[in-house]
C-alpha cells in the first residue's frame, strides 16, 4: 500500500452523498473504498459507488466543450460554447424549453437549477430524473 494516498470525498453518483475514499497512486484515481465513519453510509456504497473512479481517467471522457460545425463536433473554449447555448436559446419563448435535472445532484443544486429555469429563463417547465 505504498505509494497510495486516500482523499475523503462525496459520491458523484447520485445526491445521497455518500462518502467514499478516492484511491490514489501518481496523482491518478485507481480506485475507491467506503468511507467507514461518513455518516450517511456509514462505510458501505452501492455498486455504483464501488466503481464509480473508473470514469475519471477514460479516454473517451469529453473534457472540454464541443460545438457542431457543418455535421462535425469540433472543441470549443467554455466562453465560445457558453455564447453558443445563449443565442440557441434566446430563439425560444418560455413555453418552448424545458429543463431535465438529474438525481445525480445536490438538492441544493437542483434547487439552483429549477430557480435558473424558473426565475431566468421565466419557465415552469422543470423535471428531474430520480431513478437511480
Amino acid at each position: 500500500m505504498t505509494g497510495l494516498k486516500f482523499v475523503h470525498t462525496v459520491c458523484p453518483y447520485c445526491g445521497t452523498g455518500c462518502g467514499i475514499d478516492l484511491v490514489v497512486r501518481d496523482d491518478k484515481v485507481v480506485g475507491t473504498n467506503p468511507f467507514k465513519r461518513h455518516p450517511v453510509n456509514e462505510g458501505k456504497t452501492c455498486i455504483k459507488g464501488a466503481y464509480c473512479h473508473e470514469f475519471v481517467h477514460r479516454e473517451d471522457r469529453l473534457n472540454s466543450p464541443l460545438i457542431r460545425k457543418n455535421g462535425e463536433l469540433v472543441k470549443a473554449s467554455w466562453d465560445e460554447a457558453i455564447d453558443f447555448i445563449v443565442s440557441k436559446l434566446k430563439t425560444y419563448g418560455k413555453d418552448e424549453v424545458g429543463f431535465f435535472s438529474s438525481a445525480r445532484c445536490t438538492n441544493e443544486d437542483n434547487y439552483v437549477f429549477q430557480k435558473f429555469a424558473r426565475a431566468v429563463m421565466k419557465t415552469n417547465n422543470v423535471d428531474h430524473c430520480a431513478r437511480l
